[in-house]
Formats: C-alpha cells, structure tokens, sequence
C-alpha cells in the first residue's frame, strides 16, 4: 500500500451563519453537484488503467484540493474475477472539524468513481463489451459529496471531522458473459482494500463514528429503501438518516420499504473495517435486476441525472452531518 500526498489544503472560505439543527435549504446545490457529476463522466468511462480513470482522478483530486481538503491516494493490489491482479487507487480527503473537535472520530462518506467496463446489461450482445459511462452508477454519489466538501467551510459549527473516500474498482465484478471459474468477492475491490488497510491501523472503530454510502443517487425517480445489511450493521444510522429526511420533506425518496441484502462497498466497510455503515442506493424491487433500466448499460449518463434528487441527497447528508 502506497499513499502518495497529492495536494494540500487551501484557506477555508468565510463562514456563513447557520443553525445548530437545521441545515438551511442554501446549504447545498444541486445544479453545483450536477456539474461535478457532468465533470467527471466528460473524462469518458473511468475503467480502470485508461486515460479517462487517470484524468477522473486528477479532476477529482485538484476539485478536492481546491475546496480546502487534504488529499491522498491509497493505491494497491487486488485479484480480479479472472484472477489477474488489478491496481486500486482510492481517493481519500479529510475535512478537519473546528479547534477542540478535531479529535472527535470521523464521518466517513464514501461513493465509487469507476466506471464498469463492460454493458453487460444490454439487450444486444454485440454492445455487452463496451464501457459504461458510468454518471449515476458512480459519478452521482461522487458529485453530491464533492458538493459537501465545498459547503464544509459555511457549517456553522464542524464538532467532527469527516474522511471522504471515494473507491476504486468498484464495478469490476465478474461479468454476465464470463465462463471461466467463478471467483468470490469479485465487486468492491477498492472498499475491500481500504477496510482491510483500515482494519489493521489501532482501533479502526476509535478513528470513524460511522459511514454513509452514496450509490446511484441522481435519477429523477430515485426511490431509497431501507437496505438489510445497511439495518443489519448500522441500524440506529439507518434511523437518524431517514428521520433527517423525513424533517425535510423526503420522506418519498427515503422510503420505509425494506431492500434485499445488496454487497456494495458498504457491505466491507461492516464487515472488514467493523465501521457501521449505511448504503443509501437506488433500488426498484420490481425490475428484473432490481435495479433501474438504465443499470449496467450504455444509457446510464447525463440525461438520468437530475439537479433535484442530488439536492434532496446531499440536504439529507448535511443535516446528518452539521445537525448534531
């Protein structure tokens, strides 16, 4: 494992007065994060080892950088679904709490970049080998949390520091059409490596209070369950987001239905890391992969993201994070 400092942090931007309970509706922009979103799926696919992966990062890092975080790249090694080794680079940035807090344990926030190499959700198996673009599966969760990191500095009062981890390799699991040995825990390949790296620093569960995942969060007719292993892990998290969606008027996107078990990255951070951690993802039930049309395809780009649902996620997140 190499952690490589990219850049460092830059003067925090003036403080706006804010209240203690309540994040004001101003505290987040959903067309802001829209143009992160955009921003990232411009670099074309982020499979991993392109041009597009590298640039991604660069975007993400120096955008990071330039908000006042302090930035590194967690790299390593993780064996594939065909067993071929595969390099992760995770990006981590930290956004400090306030004098007096910055000993507090972190919120960790955390979404995927990549983009999965192979359509393998399309009807036509000629398209089944192209890349996705990746812009809800990925960059959405990115977008919002980027978003966050540039309203950190107008919280009023920050009483613990946050860690956005934005992982690697993440849609690199075994796909559809592959006939070979089937390997297990081929998704999440860079949730995987950060929690084990996590799980063997002094008391991992000392350093975070708990996570939040971000997947799939922009399309206009998201709808947000209550995930198992999110309930099972973390379900007094669970709660507290969910409730801090119901104050703002999100109950219709944060639904009291129940999701089946999903393995997202979340599932590692639990279970590796031992860090409580809520998946929150889209998820319709009645279709065919539980999942929208739109899933493991190469319509998954802009035109199903909207500047509202990023809104309505990211409001949720800074309640949940700035609330106290």
């Amino acid at each position: 494992m190499l952690f490589v400092l990219l850049l460092a942090g830059c003067a925090a931007a003036p403080k706006k007065q804010a209240s203690a309970n309540v994040v004001p509706e101003v505290a987040f922009s959903g067309d802001s994060a829209y143009a992160y979103v955009a921003g990232q799926v411009a670099c074309g696919p982020r499979v991993p080892g392109t041009d597009a992966h590298h640039d991604c990062v660069q975007y993400i890092g120096g955008t990071l950088q330039r908000l006042g975080a302090m930035v590194e790249i967690q790299t390593g090694e993780m064996q594939r679904f065909d067993g071929q080794l595969q390099r992760v680079a995770n990006i981590c940035a930290r956004l400090e709490a306030d004098s007096g807090y910055t000993e507090r344990p972190a919120i960790l926030l955390c979404a995927h970049y990549d983009s999965r190499p192979w359509a393998d959700q399309e009807e036509d198996y000629d398209q089944r080998m192209n890349p996705i673009p990746g812009a809800n599966d990925g960059a959405s969760g990115v977008g919002v949390l980027i978003e966050v990191a540039r309203q950190w500095p107008l919280l009023k009062l920050r009483k613990q520091p946050v860690e956005i981890v934005l992982f690697d390799c993440e849609d690199m699991g075994t796909p559809t059409f592959y006939t070979g040995h089937e390997r297990t825990h081929t998704w999440c390949l860079g949730a995987q490596l950060w929690a084990r790296l996590t799980a063997k620093s002094q008391q991992p569960t000392a350093k975070y209070a708990y996570g939040i995942l971000l997947d799939m969060v922009g399309d206009p007719n998201a709808s947000f369950p209550r995930e198992y292993y999110s309930e099972q892990y973390a379900g007094k998290y669970v709660e507290r987001i969910w409730r801090a969606a119901e104050q703002l008027g999100y109950s219709h996107r944060f639904v009291s239905s129940k999701a089946y078990p999903i393995t997202d990255d979340h599932y590692y951070v639990n279970t590796i890391a031992n860090i409580p951690c809520v998946d929150i993802i889209h998820y319709q039930p009645n279709s065919e992969t539980g999942f929208a049309w739109w899933w493991h395809t190469r319509n998954d780009d802009m035109s199903n993201i909207s500047p509202n649902t990023l809104q309505e996620v990211g409001r949720v997140i800074m309640q949940v994070i700035g609330g106290y």
